[in-house]
């Protein structure tokens, strides 16, 4: 008889969603976590410590109250870097204690150690002592999670030139960032930092970034950013980074420009934390990226009674979508049926401004040759908007003309990321135009946005 039931090799949202669930259906449960303490990225370098870095920046330099105050308003006028790091250590120790306190009272076993195959159903695990121990499960999952690119060419030092991971304990506040990479890791510090005062050039190989994003809503941003002046040198490739004489890194770029500034982060690509596993002596192979392709439905890999859940299968890589592929994985494991996923789900991107969107885009809908329209709602427009002091902020909402459905909702401005439930919600109940011209909204609240946004593309559509 195996030692355990299902072994989670990995503690991030999707290893404990999934540790959870199965011990919740009296399944004995192993997490294995190579951490010092349980979490994953998601708690201690990724999602949790880059989003507390950000509320600690928007608090501490009052960036919601300059609308009134001024761009020179601050609550606090000299910030540093323990400043910011004071909240964020106050925070993930708040999250592992619940995390440990979840897995105590639902009986999950934890093992602190690095995991490695040595058989299709055994797993060794490696201590900090350098002790080996051998465990069996009838069912595995992997969630290890990612880790940065760190290509050979980037001269990191842990002191002025750093990956995403390395850029949550960063030493000092500089005077000037470089960005290399401007995917979602990348634009969050880089606007996190601007919000700062501090000097940002943004950099990105291709032509335009975000491309998942309707496009209309990245124009909005970066109307934004320019405004803030960041600088963006998009479609350009990076030729070499060197640290010049002062030791400050001087980024050269394949236009012929040169970008010398105090401090770096590298935030292009994440790849699968898998070499360490010896995939190998478990039948198991990754793509070019460290990445295990697993059945959409099942989350199984090739190996049967072997899952991978949460960002080592790649897209979408949001802790939201790989909590629910844990929790999907413990059903199939032990023959329970989830139901279905809902069709749609919503992408939040934690920059300044944040942006969130739902449903499909304007340039999806185009290609698609659906009938639509579209309302649009400025922030200013609304009473909570002018009370809060917003000069900025957007929501697009787009519905079928055939059938007045609402096809997606795309938020740019403060609290997109929780307004967008609203429009999740009327999307994946197939709710049309009607619910938000005939619903009565709080007032004064920035979800009144919905009202006028619907109005908006109503009075068009009344037309046609």
């Amino acid at each position: 008889m195996p030692d355990y039931e299902m072994i989670v090799i990995g503690s991030g949202p999707s290893g404990r969603r999934a540790a959870v669930q199965a011990a919740k259906i009296g399944k004995s449960v192993l997490v294995v976590e190579k951490g010092r303490r349980v979490g994953g990225v998601s708690v201690h370098t990724g999602t949790i410590p880059s989003k507390t870095l950000r509320e600690t920046v928007l608090n501490l330099s009052g960036w919601r109250e300059r609308g009134f105050y001024g761009r020179s308003y601050r609550v606090k006028q000299d910030i540093g870097a323990a400043d910011l790091l004071a909240r964020l250590h106050k925070t993930l120790d708040h999250e592992v204690d619940v995390l440990e306190h979840q897995f105590s009272r639902n009986g999950v076993k934890t093992a602190r150690g690095e995991a490695r195959f040595v058989s299709p159903y055994d797993i060794e695990i490696t201590g900090e002592t350098g002790e080996h121990t051998t465990v069996s499960g009838s069912h595995i999952l992997i969630a290890v999670g990612t880790r940065p690119f760190r290509p050979d060419y980037v001269p990191f030092n842990g002191t002025n030139v750093f990956d995403s991971d390395e850029i949550v304990e960063l030493p000092r506040l500089p005077r000037s960032l470089a960005v290399i990479g401007a995917g979602v890791i990348g634009v969050e510090y880089a606007t996190i930092f601007s919000a700062l005062d501090v000097q940002v050039t943004l950099i990105e190989p291709r032509s335009s970034f975000l491309d998942f994003i309707d496009k209309e809503l990245i124009e909005e941003f970066v109307h934004e950013l320019r405004d803030r002046n960041v600088s963006l040198r998009l479609g350009a490739n990076v030729g070499s980074i060197e640290l010049g004489n002062d030791g400050r890194p001087i980024c050269r770029l394949s236009d012929g420009r040169t970008v010398t500034t105090d401090m770096l982060l590298f935030a292009a690509g994440r790849v699968g934390a898998t070499d360490t596993l010896n995939l190998g002596a478990a039948g198991l192979d990754v793509d070019h990226r460290g990445r295990l392709k697993v059945d959409p439905k099942t989350l199984q890999t090739s190996v049967p009674h072997i899952y991978a859940a949460g960002d080592v299968i790649g897209f979408p890589s949001l802790a939201s979508t790989s909590m629910e592929q844990g929790r999907v994985a413990a059903c199939h494991a032990f023959g329970l049926e989830p139901p279905p996923p809902p069709e749609f789900f919503p992408y939040g991107i934690y920059s300044v401004p944040e942006m969130s969107t739902v449903g499909m885009s304007e340039e999806e809908v185009r290609r698609r040759e659906i009938p639509y329209e579209c309302g649009i709602a400025r922030f200013r427009e609304t009473s909570r908007g002018h009370i809060m002091g917003l000069n900025t902020g957007m929501m697009k909402m787009i519905f079928s003309v055939k059938t007045r459905r609402l096809l997606g909702v795309h938020i740019v401005g403060e609290g997109a990321t929780e307004l967008i439930h609203i429009g999740q919600a009327v999307l994946n109940l197939k709710g049309t135009i009607d619910y938000f011209i005939e619903n009565t909204f709080n007032y004064p609240t920035l979800a009144e946005a919905y009202k006028i946004a619907g109005l908006d593309a109503w009075n068009r559509m009344s037309r046609v």
